[in-house]
């Protein structure tokens, strides 16, 4: 299976994030992109490039003045066990199936040679692009350990830049770094943007890296803020429902309550931190009319990193650290603990699932982040359908991946505007009706 198929959170690769350097925070006018989000299971049937469409709502001056109305644009995206978005990349535009991640900052896109047995659906062909161009040796990204930008590089036969990208669940991507455009109109163009080109991965989608490192797609291409509301997923293969994504002004921002980032200066750097994240405040955890007793620091980073919260649309499930897991556990059993399934453990890391979905009995959870602002799960969607009758609390633990991090995954995003607004260092959420949207 691919890494956006399990419960895990695969956008933490396994180098060290300490070495990047501050993330340069200089935005000008921002593209403005809206694409429509439609929940299906990820099988390698369902794709289908051809069933992706974008179009033009409104246009800008080229020259794209701060006082000119901003670009939008819509298209159909496929939501499962993560966010798939369709984007026309090169000159001419190739429709090219993305993951949106917002905890990685490298994006790459499928290139598999064409004499390979089965290429992806998608592979991008750079000889039909006028704009494509390799990065060589000596481009100053070209060596290893460059600060603020966690991968190996390497030169390959050919004098060409070759990077490796590994994450924490396992799966992998190589290739060439190059540079390629976004074409979303003929007046709605990206300069080239630096992205991998993976001539071999483990998955057949590629990346499209949103964290706040400098080269990631939203920092190459200066949007000063996105947004999602992803619908809930049904448990019914080949059942659609449709949400948003908007790159840019998000029409229904009015009613979003907002959170501040936590930043962390060059010299507060830890080994366990990750601080290209986007790290939120959390207080607490809330199971039914009950707060639950986690010390608010469980949530933070300590002196080594441990412990920052960060909010993920590449991880399917939300994972904790122990000492929080150990209480959102010790509250599930007291409610249903004879109902647990004994011994069994999902996807390595999550092991409150029961026979049946008996999330009723539990209540709704709820992440409490001070001043009203919350993300409420409610109690029929505590319990995720893994398969076989077979449901599960939407939690593991973080230490089973290795890792030192509380992590809100998109299971817990569901029926929810989230909108990272990176100009102002917050993050927006508002209780929504996904799959109700308009276009």
């Amino acid at each position: 299976m691919s890494h956006i198929s399990k419960p895990l959170f695969f956008t933490i690769t396994l180098f060290i994030f300490f070495l990047c350097n501050s993330v340069s925070l200089t935005w000008s006018s921002s593209l403005s992109l809206h694409f429509r989000l439609t929940s299906l299971r990820l099988t390698p049937t369902t794709t289908n490039s051809s069933s992706f469409k974008t179009s033009l709502l409104s246009r800008q001056n080229p020259s794209r003045s701060s006082s000119s109305p901003p670009y939008t644009f819509r298209s159909n995206v496929k939501y499962s066990m993560a966010l798939v978005l369709s984007l026309p990349i090169g000159t001419p535009s190739q429709s090219q199936e993305l993951v949106l991640d917002t905890g990685s900052q490298l994006s790459w896109i499928q290139c598999h040679p064409k004499k390979i047995k089965k290429p992806p659906t998608t592979s991008f062909d750079p000889s039909l692009s006028s704009s494509f161009s390799d990065l060589p040796c000596s481009h100053p990204l070209c060596k290893p350990r460059i600060p603020d930008f966690t991968l190996p590089t390497s030169c390959d036969s050919n004098r060409l830049c070759h990077y490796s990208y590994f994450y924490a669940d396992g799966t992998f991507a190589e290739g060439n770094l190059v540079k390629e455009k976004f074409t979303f109109s003929n007046s709605q163009i990206t300069p080239p943007l630096i992205l991998g080109c993976a001539k071999e991965s483990t998955d057949e989608k590629g990346i499209l890296g949103m964290n706040l490192g400098r080269l990631s797609f939203i920092s190459q291409a200066k949007i000063s803020k996105f947004s999602y509301c992803i619908p809930i997923r049904s448990d019914r293969p080949g059942l659609g429902s449709t949400g948003s994504f908007y790159l840019g002004n998000n029409p229904n921002s009015r009613g979003f309550k907002y959170v501040s980032l936590l930043t962390f200066p060059q010299s507060q750097r830890m080994p366990n931190l990750d601080p290209l994240a986007y790290t939120v405040p959390l207080l607490g955890i809330r199971i039914g009319q009950k707060r639950l007793n986690i010390p608010a620091s469980t949530f933070r980073p300590d002196a080594g990193g441990s412990g920052q919260t960060m909010v993920d649309s590449g991880s399917e499930f939300t994972h904790l650290v122990d000492v929080a897991y150990d209480k959102v556990k010790e509250e599930i059993v007291r409610l249903v603990g004879s109902r647990l399934k004994k011994g069994y453990v999902y996807g390595s890391t999550a092991d409150m699932c029961f026979n049946g979905n008996i999330g009723r009995l539990i209540g709704d959870l709820a992440f409490e982040f001070g001043r009203g602002v919350e993300i409420l799960v409610e109690k029929q969607r505590l319990l995720v359908n893994v398969g076989g009758g077979v449901h599960c609390v939407g939690i593991g633990r973080s230490s089973m991946l290795g890792a030192a991090s509380n992590i809100i995954g998109n299971v817990h995003q569901q029926n929810l505007w989230v909108e990272f607004d990176v100009t102002n260092r917050r993050v927006g959420f508002s209780k929504a009706e996904c799959s109700r949207l308009s276009p």
